[in-house]
């Protein structure tokens, strides 16, 4: 008598693999073919120097010689030795605490006058976004001469209306706010981001805040700021990590010295000496890896504190 196969002992279906047809292949060949100088690019140029600075982070070398491991040696001296390391380290979020509120407000500011309607608006808007595409060096050379203590344009307005003069860049109390205030003059690129989020602000919202009563600066902190959250959200996170990695300004204006008494001695300076001027690559590797790995933390507290603030259609995210 033939016994009656249980569920259990019951056998699967066999799952055919699936074929690629032959043009479906082809397909992938060829966009794999188009793609190929970005994966060059990609493989050579990002992934390979991310992966050579990691493992020479936790060597000693200087280019001129092979490198030669040393554990963690780098991050203890770091941490422990170098003074100037928590110089640059405290220079560095000093500038960012100072810097990144600055341009949000200035940028949300600027954005709110330039949203009115009013004759020859296009060119306001022009010219408040123009600063931002000039290089950086040119920007840094023309307010070195600005604010020469001796014979620059600002204290010399100073002089006319009575003011006393101020030692800009010479002055280690008004070093940082002189680079915190050049760094202003490029606002105009989220600035316009701000602009093009003010235009997507429904107008209903307005009309009816206005029936209520409402009145501008009513409507600006209960409107206007929480509609176009997202988009601060965003400038806030490109302008904390830009402001970590400053660098260029501090390095035309000082001469790539930090100066005066280390008071600009920004941590991307600092990386920059031990690299191309003392050919400390590893110690610099190591400085390299601490500036990503903490800027990824902040930048995953600005994420998670959006939750509170940022809105997106009327709803938190």
């Amino acid at each position: 008598m033939t016994e009656l196969a249980s569920p259990t002992r019951m056998t699967k279906p066999r799952v055919r693999a699936r074929r690629w047809s032959r043009s479906v292949r082809q397909d992938l060949i060829n966009g794999l073919l188009f793609i190929s100088p970005w994966l060059f690019g990609l493989l050579i140029f990002t992934l390979y120097p991310l992966l050579a600075s990691l493992y020479y982070s936790f060597t000693d070398y200087n280019v001129l010689q092979p490198a030669k491991f040393v554990g963690t040696t780098n991050f203890t001296e770091m941490f422990g030795k170098d003074h100037l390391f928590w110089t640059a380290v405290k220079n560095t979020l000093i500038y960012a605490l100072l810097s990144i509120p600055f341009n949000i407000v200035l940028g949300v500011s600027l954005a709110l006058l330039l949203n009115v309607k009013v004759h020859g608006m296009s060119l306001y808007r022009t010219i408040f976004y123009l600063p931002s595409i000039f290089p950086q060096v040119v920007t840094a050379l023309l307010f070195s001469w600005m604010l020469n203590p001796q014979f620059g344009l600002v204290n010399a307005l100073l002089k006319q209306i009575g003011l006393p003069t101020v030692g800009w860049l010479t002055d280690p109390t008004w070093a940082k706010p002189s680079l915190v205030l050049l760094g202003l003059w490029g606002v105009g690129s989220s600035m316009v981001i701000y602009l093009a989020a003010l235009q997507d602000v429904p107008q209903h919202l307005y009309e009816a805040a206005e029936l209520d009563g409402a009145g501008v600066l009513t409507k600006t902190l209960a409107i206007t700021l929480p509609m176009i959250s997202p988009t601060i959200f965003f400038n806030l996170v490109l302008g904390t990590i830009d402001a970590f990695q400053s660098f260029t300004f501090v390095y035309v204006l000082t001469d790539g010295q930090g100066g005066p008494l280390d008071s600009t001695l920004f941590y991307g300076l600092l990386l920059y000496r031990n690299a191309f001027k003392y050919l400390h690559m590893g110690y610099a590797s190591a400085m390299a890896w601490m500036l990503a790995l903490f800027v990824i933390l902040i930048t995953l507290v600005i994420f998670k504190s959006s939750g509170r603030w940022v809105y997106y259609g009327g709803e938190s995210h």
